[in-house]
């Protein structure tokens, strides 16, 4: 029973990750919820990260658990965020009949998206590491867009601009595949040295969100991509030859 148990508890937790994520997808197009949108994607990214610890507390690694976990991020972090996203273009007060037909590029997310997982999936070199922007990274950041405009609405005029937004999600979709190096958040050990990025990413997060909430989630994302090409660049140069 406890083999069983610890055999399927990984899975399970990704599944919940995939059942937020779906949930997240009702509340914005049937009740325009932006706002609980956003914290189903915050949810699934809790589940998303405690179905990898458990996979390596519990040493219960699958195929399938894999592939569960790219299909679930699909949704929670592809298709969730670029409802959210699209919403978001919709109710620009400046929208016009062009605007209208930009707000579909929103669905490039959930593509690139798509396309970032299925190279992480068979990509050797992300082990340890990733190879581009993490899906969780990019819809955390959109998620935090309805919870900066709830928190300071004078700001609208910039994330509720449709050019702005169409700029953010071309931006974006490079960062999903482009040739970048970032580092993942999973400690091995507790050594200070070999995790010091991660713990000033840890500590940078917590002291931004402690003073300005959800509007320092795009400020914490812009230092984990900063730390990431400074940790490649060290190192990179340590390498002899």
């Amino acid at each position: 029973m406890k083999k069983r148990v610890r055999k399927h508890l990984p899975n399970f937790i990704t599944c919940a990750n995939l059942f937020s994520g779906c949930i997240g997808i009702v509340l914005t197009f049937t009740n325009d919820d932006l706002i609980l949108a956003s914290y189903a994607i915050f949810l699934a990214a809790i589940f998303d990260f405690f179905d990898g610890l458990a996979s390596r507390v519990l040493q219960s690694y699958s195929g399938i658990g894999k592939d569960l976990d790219s299909l679930a991020d699909m949704v929670s972090f592809g298709v969730l965020p670029s409802a959210i996203l699209y919403e978001l273009f919709l109710q620009a007060p400046q929208i016009d009949k062009v605007g209208s037909y930009l707000s579909f590029i929103a669905f490039l997310i959930p593509v690139f998206s798509a396309l970032r997982l299925a190279k992480f999936n068979v990509d050797t070199r992300q082990s340890e590491s990733f190879i581009g922007l993490p899906t969780p990274a990019n819809a955390i950041l959109i998620a935090s867009f309805p919870l900066i405009l709830q928190q300071h609405g004078t700001i609208s005029q910039y994330i509720l601009n449709p050019y702005i937004l169409t700029v953010f999600v071309l931006v974006m979709c490079t960062l999903l595949v482009a040739e970048l190096p970032m580092m993942s958040l999973k400690f091995k050990n507790r050594d200070f040295n070999q995790n010091i990025y991660r713990y000033l990413l840890l500590l940078f997060s917590a002291i931004l969100i402690l003073f300005f909430k959800f509007a320092a989630v795009p400020v914490v994302i812009l230092i984990y991509i900063a730390l990431s090409i400074i940790q490649f660049k060290i190192a990179h140069d340590k390498v002899p030859g």
